[in-house]
Parts: C-alpha cells; structure tokens; sequence
C-alpha cells in the first residue's frame, strides 16, 4: 500500500478501450493500480476488443492484448504494476478507508455503477471503493460514455458530482485535430491523467503550436 496508488475500474459500458489505454499509460507511468472489472465490463471488453477476459483467473495480458508493458525506467518513478481484485472481494485493501490511495476512476463508467454510486449502494468492489473515496475527499473520476441521457441519468450524475466526484464524459475534443481513433482515445486519457496528477505527452494543449 502507498498513497500514490490508484484505482481504476471498468463496468459495462461502451469504451473500453479507453480504460485499456489508461492502464497502459498508469503502467509506463510507473503507477500501482489495482483493477476491478465487472461481469458486464468483461463482455463490453469481449464485444469491443475481442477479448475474453476471465474474471476467475484473470491474466493482464488478455486485458492489453499483448504481455504486460515495462514501466519508464526513470528512477523519478516508481515500479509499475496492476493488482487485480475479484468485484465481489470485500475484503480487498481499496474496500476501506485506511487504505491510502491517490484517487479512483471507472472508465468506462455505466449508468448503473452512476445510480449506484449516486445512492450509496455498495453492491460490489467497485461501488464500495467508490463510496470509500467519496467519503475519505479522494479524487473519484466517472467517464461515463452514454448518449442520449435520460433525466434519471443527469440526476445521478449531477449527485455524484455535488459530493465531489468528477464527471468526465468521453468526448473527444477535436481542436487537436485527430488522425485516428488512437489520437481520439488519447485525448480523453490524457484528461484523465490530467485530474490524477499524472504526467503525459498524450495530447496537443489549447494554445499549443
């Protein structure tokens, strides 16, 4: 346990290579992550990416679709790494508050996980360790990645936001004029890693030549 380490969680929405691409940036960052992948964040990844992801015996490498990245081997950053936690392991460290972290995001984020989070109903790993940084002022990050969005879905939202979450929809800016779906998904990492204080080269800046 440190406290620079971070949480990162996939549920059942569409953009999944969004949380993908995160955990590769987190790792050559030399970040410690601890993953949590719901069922129905497992079958998005299997419709999305093509590929299957046993919650049972999970293995990193079917997650990233290659062997785990070597972290930047700058001594100014830590060994990178993911610590996979079963969603229905209540005893995990990131389940309580003593459990020092740098911050959480669920990318992507569905709506359910929102009401669930919205309502305070810990219903798995990834709800708990949500409603455990809400309540300790961490940093928790929602990407959520639905359109359109029902008036119950706004609601949700705007609760976990006036409780302190960040509400960071999957929105490509396109003033950095992209030239692919990776420039696309890098934007929105990069925001990302911009709320938890990660350094990145992931995207052109406003203003920047």
């Amino acid at each position: 346990m440190a406290a620079n380490d971070l949480v990162v969680a996939m549920t059942g929405a569409s953009g999944t290579p969004y949380g993908v691409r995160l955990l590769e940036v987190l790792i050559r960052a030399g970040r410690v992550v601890h993953l949590v992948i719901s069922p129905a964040g497992a079958q998005v990844i299997q419709q999305e990416l093509d590929r299957t992801i046993d919650l049972e015996h999970f293995l990193l490498s079917d997650l990233l679709g290659h062997s785990p990245l070597t972290p930047d081997p700058s001594p100014a950053k830590g060994r990178g790494e993911v610590l996979y936690h079963d969603h229905r392991d209540f005893m995990a460290g990131i389940a309580s508050g003593s459990f020092l972290t740098a911050g959480m995001v669920i990318c992507p984020c569905s709506s359910g996980t929102v009401a669930a989070i919205a309502h305070g109903l810990s219903q798995n790993l990834i709800h708990r360790a949500a409603d455990v940084h809400l309540k300790e002022r961490r940093k928790l990050i929602l990407v959520p990645r639905e359109t359109p969005v029902s008036v119950v879905q706004l609601r949700n939202l705007t609760t976990c936001a006036e409780v302190g979450a960040v509400v960071l929809p999957a929105s490509p800016g396109f003033y950095t004029k992209p030239k692919s779906l990776d420039d696309a998904i890098d934007f929105i990492v990069g925001r990302i890693c911009d709320q938890l204080g990660v350094e990145h080269e992931l995207l052109r800046r406003w203003g920047e030549k």
